[in-house]
């Protein structure tokens, strides 16, 4: 009773952050791309990332942020929860999300996500849809921008393997940067489907930098799966 009660509590929280910060987005729109990201991210990360925290416990740890380059590259991320699009505002620097089109659509939620520069795939657009991707990522990469990539197109059950897809690892090589594979355990605690919220620390885990340049973007690919795998959090 109590965890429904406070994950009621966090979805009214949730929703109204969600209007308001849509319209702070819409209100910094005209300002430079960084400067507009780190005003709509840090209020609407700490806002929702926050009520997480204070009402339904929902905390985190990072590991391995030594990992992470100094330098913009593709982060290759596990992806079990909306909890990940909302934390990495402020675990990672300046990014950006590859997404489907669909979330633009989404009032509120869309308005301000696209103030925020994410590349958007039409999923059925086929090869012509990957090469825009490929291209739009590293023009964010130029840009300054890290850009994040959930290799496995949807979220997964704790535990579950899913295949990854190879966009990721092109846009990587055709910018000339390294990926960076992640793994948490987020959907412990925020189901990617379910209303009610567990309190408890999701961990999440940032691997070692892959070099794009001499590999495959299926090896690239590999790696980066190979590495989430092995490093699960349970």
């Amino acid at each position: 009773m109590r965890a429904a009660l406070r994950s009621a509590l966090f979805a009214v929280w949730l929703a109204a952050a969600t209007v308001v910060c849509s319209f702070l987005a819409i209100a910094v729109s005209r300002l430079p791309a960084h400067r507009r990201w780190r005003i709509i991210a840090g209020t609407w990360s700490r806002s929702i990332a926050g009520g997480a925290r204070i009402i339904c416990g929902i905390r985190w740890n990072v590991s391995g942020m030594r990992h992470l380059p100094a330098s913009p590259c593709v982060i290759l991320s596990r992806h079990e929860s909306a909890w990940e699009t909302i934390a990495f505002q402020m675990i990672f620097p300046p990014q950006v999300f590859v997404l489907k089109r669909e979330l633009l659509r989404v009032p509120f939620f869309g308005w301000g996500l696209k103030r925020m520069s994410p590349i958007p795939i039409d999923r059925a657009g086929g090869a012509a849809a990957l090469r825009r991707a490929r291209d739009d990522g590293a023009r964010r990469l130029r840009d300054g921008f890290y850009v994040v990539v959930f290799p496995e197109g949807t979220r997964a059950r704790p535990g579950e393997q899913l295949p990854h897809h190879p966009g990721g690892a092109l846009m990587a090589k055709a910018a000339g940067v390294p990926v960076v594979p992640v793994a948490l355990n987020s959907g412990k605690f925020w189901p990617r489907r379910g209303f009610l919220k567990r309190a408890g620390v999701v961990q999440v885990r940032i691997g070692p930098p892959i070099d794009t340049g001499e590999l495959s973007t299926a090896e690239v690919t590999r790696r980066a799966r190979e590495w989430m795998r092995e490093n699960a959090v349970e």
